[in-house]
């Protein structure tokens, strides 16, 4: 087991501790000082957005920062430094749940729940319950409430922490959506220079009880450890991540997807596709400038897949001179505008069928005299945002969800796939 936090600070943007928790008696308040010391120290220097802080006096400090709070612990062992700060994040995500927002005045105004969350989040510098569902059920944050729990709710005794027994719905639904985001960067010669796919498996469970649920997908890997034929559409997933909730010894042993899940929304699985991806809309833009009076653009959009499918609400991004005026614009499809704010030309096209091609000419004017004096010109890319609704890119499908309770109920499941754009530019200019 990876080393435990000695304690757990909360401190203000000048470094004054808000709330802290001393979990081992190894350390004192001292630390807060001494961190935030070494904190300006590294300002300038190029360890200066490290999350990890080592001092000589054998401590180790890792933080994160929210609005105008530090979240730090400090820590005489060897601690998984990945763990830790994942767990602060969880301790922002929670104190959101209660305060709406974390900040210096929310943590003043409930300083007594921070510290009675902080002991049910840590114990003995181990973290415990960072789900804020869980610990909303017995820590409440109504000071005046009369009613005391005696004993934690069953999700905390339970070897199911993310999920609450007695859950009840009149209509039993799960809603799987497969969304994959497509990061390309193209360079100025056409050429693609980055790119890939990363998928998540998105789900949303309004189920009663505690049910079973198994999941099959058409993963190449999955389909080989059951036994089954990979011939067709088996496809390979790299960089699997699942919720806690999924059973992943069982995921070893026989690649089955199976889950108790937690109530409400969550992300079943997370994935990436590294080979490389074929731009699914290519821009090409040509711009020419008139002496120094006008310029004129076209630009041609190509969407590159198949004709069955639709990519919606299109928007091409095509940056302009910051001084341009008089803009005239044409379109061959959907309607564009000058944003003079974002020195840009946005082409919107609500839908978009695969195998087309449309253009848009712009012409705008310049000021007859320039900044002689101006350096080079910086040339912002191509921005390219879209949704194609019932596609995905790596070819995943889902080839059954099953839910199994010990009543009996029958359960309705929703499938949608769609494809969206991430971070998709094109240096064309």
């Amino acid at each position: 087991m990876a080393g435990a936090v000695s304690a757990l600070f909360l401190l203000d943007i000048k470094g004054r501790v808000l709330v802290w928790r001393d979990f081992r008696g190894d350390v004192t308040a001292v630390q807060a000082e001494r961190f935030f010391t070494k904190l300006l120290d590294k300002e300038g220097d190029a360890e200066a957005h490290s999350p990890v802080v080592y001092d000589d006096a054998g401590v180790t400090y890792m933080f994160i920062q929210h609005n105008n709070v530090f979240l730090l612990t400090a820590s005489r062992q060897n601690c998984n430094a990945a763990s830790i700060l994942l767990f602060l994040h969880r301790v922002v995500d929670v104190f959101k749940h209660y305060f709406e927002e974390l900040e210096e005045e929310s943590l003043r105004d409930n300083f007594v729940v921070v510290y009675e969350l902080l002991d049910e989040m840590m114990d003995f510098g181990y973290p415990q319950y960072t789900e804020a569902k869980i610990l909303s059920e017995f820590i409440k944050t109504d000071a005046y409430r009369m009613e005391v729990t005696q004993r934690p709710p069953m999700a905390v005794t339970n070897a199911v922490s993310w999920r609450s027994e007695g859950i009840r719905y009149k209509k039993n639904e799960v809603f799987l959506d497969v969304v994959e985001s497509v990061n390309i960067l193209v360079n100025s010669n056409g050429q693609i220079v980055r790119s890939d796919v990363v998928g998540a498996l998105k789900m949303r469970t309004y189920l009663s009880g505690m049910p079973e649920c198994k999941l099959g997908l058409n993963d190449k890997v999955l389909l080989e450890a059951q036994g089954r034929a990979t011939k067709g559409k088996a496809i390979d997933l790299d960089d699997i991540k699942f919720h806690q909730c999924v059973r992943l010894a069982r995921f070893e042993n026989d690649r089955t997807i199976s889950f108790i899940p937690p109530d409400g929304a969550f992300d079943l699985m997370t994935y990436r596709l590294s080979t490389q991806v074929k731009p699914l809309i290519w821009v090409e833009a040509q711009v020419e400038k008139h002496s120094r009076s006008r310029i004129e653009f076209m630009v041609k959009a190509r969407s590159q897949f198949k004709e069955r499918s639709t990519a919606t609400n299109v928007e091409i991004e095509v940056p302009v001179p910051s001084d341009a005026t008089n803009p005239n614009i044409r379109t061959s499809m959907g309607s564009a505008t000058y944003a003079p704010e974002r020195d840009a030309m946005v082409w919107k096209i609500k839908s978009f069928p695969g195998g087309k091609e449309y253009m848009c000419r712009a012409e705008f004017s310049l000021p007859s005299i320039a900044a002689e004096e101006g350096g080079p010109e910086k040339k912002a890319p191509i921005r390219v945002k879209f949704e194609i609704p019932y596609f995905t890119v790596s070819g995943i499908q889902v080839r059954y969800l099953k839910i199994i309770e010990k009543s009996g109920y029958q359960a309705l499941p929703w499938v949608r796939y769609i494809t969206m754009a991430g971070e998709y530019e094109l240096r064309l200019l």
